[in-house]
């Protein structure tokens, strides 16, 4: 050893560098910082380029960095910058996992959940984003099943909405869009639903609010839905003439009965939360609620025959 260098005792090195002795001597042992030398007494001794090293460790430590890593980083076999790049798309995945637990926590907590209903949201949360979107594209292709969506454009379209999904659910998202994934992928496990969605698509009419060629969503939601906010009820005059303006004065009884039949299958609830789901979990403003209106003109139709 050189006289005229400086060297640390592990005790030295641990006052100079605030490190605890164990800490030192399980990197030195590990191979990370070796020691420069022995005494004549057999103690290891670190010269300043080691301290160096140490403080270096130290910091990569604190950054979370593994000690294979770190020796790979001091023994140039690796930059800081390439492990750095690394380490920082692990916390990101990281740091999403712990955020999606921590809205389903809070809406676990907002719910009042059972545990069933606990291990089942948990379970909805750790889906990747392809499995979330094969559960909605099951549902979907069994909806659609031996419909020629290559034939039927509307049909194809309207599937086509039915299944986007966002690729993923945000970084960090609101109780409300956890809710919305949790109440999806239950409803579309409820075969009821499937069936009655089935139905409405093989009436021949994939879309609820399209029907006979009348923009029904448009009309109902402007003349009938002034008409109960105006409190007019469908059964009176007046909701007779809206009604008219409606369905137009041509519909024969029969084809008013007909007519107000579908509504009744068409103007389901469960198809419209549907669609309110998928506008929350992609980030759209929720739209008003037909279903009020058409119950409005499904009444008027039962009314005036």
């Amino acid at each position: 050893m050189s006289d005229s260098a400086e060297f640390y005792t592990i005790g030295r090195l641990s006052r100079r560098t605030g490190l605890p002795v164990h800490t030192i001597r399980f990197w030195s042992d590990s191979g990370v910082v070796p020691p420069t030398g022995r005494s004549d007494g057999g103690f290891r001794l670190y010269d300043a380029a080691a301290v160096a090293r140490f403080d270096l460790v130290r910091t990569l430590r604190e950054l979370g960095i593994g000690l294979e890593d770190i020796r790979e980083i001091l023994d140039r076999q690796v930059t800081v910058a390439e492990v750095a790049r690394t380490h920082a798309l692990a916390l990101d995945a990281e740091i999403r996992t712990l955020r999606l637990r921590r809205a389903v926590l809070r809406t676990i907590a907002r719910r009042d959940s059972t545990t069933e209903e606990t291990l089942m949201m948990h379970k909805l949360a750790q889906l990747s984003a392809a499995e979330r979107q094969r559960v909605v594209d099951d549902f979907v292709g069994e909806v659609f099943a031996g419909v020629d969506l290559g034939a039927d454009d509307e049909a194809a379209i309207v599937a086509g909405w039915m299944r986007e999904l966002p690729e993923d659910l945000p970084d960090d998202p609101a109780p409300g869009q956890v809710d919305a994934w949790v109440e999806l992928a239950e409803l579309v496990a409820d075969q009821d639903f499937r069936r009655r969605l089935r139905r409405i698509v093989l009436s021949g009419s994939s879309d609820p609010w399209i029907d006979a060629g009348l923009d029904l969503r448009r009309l109902v939601l402007e003349r009938a839905g002034r008409a109960l906010a105006g409190g007019v009820t469908p059964e009176s005059a007046e909701g007779g003439r809206v009604l008219g303006r409606i369905i137009g004065p041509r519909l024969s009884p029969a084809e008013r009965a007909e007519l107000r039949d579908r509504l009744r299958m068409l103007a389901d609830a469960q198809v419209e939360r549907y669609w309110e789901l998928l506008g929350v979990l992609n980030g759209r403003e929720p739209s008003p609620s037909v279903i009020p209106a058409f119950d409005w003109v499904i009444t008027a139709l039962g009314a005036h025959r």
